[in-house]
């Protein structure tokens, strides 16, 4: 088949973003939360766990160290033993507690709306920081892009990249910018409910006319990078 031109793939990723905002207008974080702060360390508990195991550990997490001022006095085992039942938990547990003392020291206690500075926090990355700027502070500034989107961006042939940052970086060049918002939520609906990485059905897929990967095996792709 000849290679396809950007400006058609560009076309074809605008015609994504359109069916997925009709599909789920009303698509938002799944992560619990209720300040900038508990954003903020839901989505660096969510890596690698899904939303659903994260909002089990939440409340008794938060109603204990509800802010950074309380999480960076925590006893980071005692933290684990609260999230002690999603992965990677005591990794999880320290970057919490080291989160939440850079935060008092170098923010003044407030979680900076800031991408750079977000991603200077111990377990906060680019992922992280798009998805705390975009839901708690109404900042676009990039696209999340996590196992769905990943999956679904390779899935379509609107990248070929390796990492979560690359994949980003096609991904803003080829979406206009005020489509940038929803594409995050919508897309790991359309992964949660039809686009699975082992079985996707492809036959209840809106997209299944403009992706090349439409009713082919399966290849799952491996992102790696931070978070």
């Amino acid at each position: 088949m000849p290679r396809e031109s950007k400006a058609s793939k560009r076309e074809r990723a605008v015609e994504v973003c359109r069916r997925l905002d009709e599909r789920y207008p009303d698509a938002e974080c799944a992560l619990v939360h209720t300040t900038p702060f508990t954003l903020l360390i839901a989505v660096m508990l969510s890596a690698q766990t899904t939303d659903a195991g994260v909002n089990k550990v939440t409340p008794e997490l938060f109603d204990r160290w509800p802010d950074a001022e309380a999480m960076a006095s925590a006893d980071v085992s005692e933290v684990g033993e609260v999230i002690h039942s999603i992965g990677f938990w005591r990794a999880k547990a320290s970057h919490c507690v080291e989160a939440s003392r850079m935060i008092m020291s170098d923010f003044a206690g407030e979680v900076p709306a800031d991408t750079e500075l977000l991603q200077r926090l111990p377990g906060v990355g680019r992922k992280t920081a798009n998805v705390v700027m975009n839901n708690a502070f109404g900042v676009v500034e990039g696209i999340a892009v996590d196992t769905h989107v990943y999956r679904i961006a390779t899935r379509l042939g609107l990248t070929k990249a390796k990492t979560p940052g690359d994949a980003e970086r096609d991904l803003l060049d080829l979406i206009p910018k005020e489509l940038w918002g929803p594409v995050n939520h919508e897309w790991i609906l359309l992964g949660r409910e039809i686009c699975d990485a082992r079985k996707p059905l492809c036959d209840q897929c809106p997209l299944s006319d403009i992706c090349p990967s439409a009713f082919k095996p399966v290849k799952t792709a491996k992102a790696k990078g931070k978070r």
